[in-house]
């Protein structure tokens, strides 16, 4: 089966231009190609949230302040009730207060959704981000 490609245009601002460009060349892409990564990262986005099924990987990067009484415990007893979707975790002081996890998963993407909810409701997560591809 052939591949094709399709020609497209598309308008926008030129001053998002004139940055998406800059950043772009920074970055060693082509318009084309940049564009390209970017629908596949919105397409990825949507299917990851839209299809509980789909297996996924990705990390789910959280900063919190580990001086809360209790938040430690609570985030550990979240990762262990996850364990069959972690692959592994790192642990980063990034000041006298906060700290940072760094969580690799591969799995159902209704999962990693279930983990990131519990991860995130905790008080004492001050940020919650993930990035998740699919397999």
């Amino acid at each position: 089966m052939t591949n094709k490609t399709s020609r497209i245009s598309i308008s926008a601002p030129k001053d998002l231009l004139t940055k998406f460009d800059d950043t772009i060349t920074q970055m060693g892409y082509d318009r084309s190609k940049a564009i390209q990564q970017a629908m596949n990262n919105i397409l990825t986005e949507q299917n990851w949230t839209q299809s509980p099924k789909t297996t996924v990987a990705g990390a789910v990067i959280l900063v919190y302040n580990h001086e809360i009484t209790g938040l430690d415990e609570k985030l550990v007893d979240v990762q262990h009730k996850h364990a069959k979707i972690i692959n592994s975790t790192l642990h980063l002081h990034l000041s006298a207060e906060d700290c940072m996890q760094i969580v690799a998963v591969k799995g159902p993407s209704e999962e990693i959704q279930k983990l990131t909810q519990e991860l995130s409701t905790n008080r004492g997560v001050k940020q919650l981000k993930y990035s998740i591809i699919a397999t």
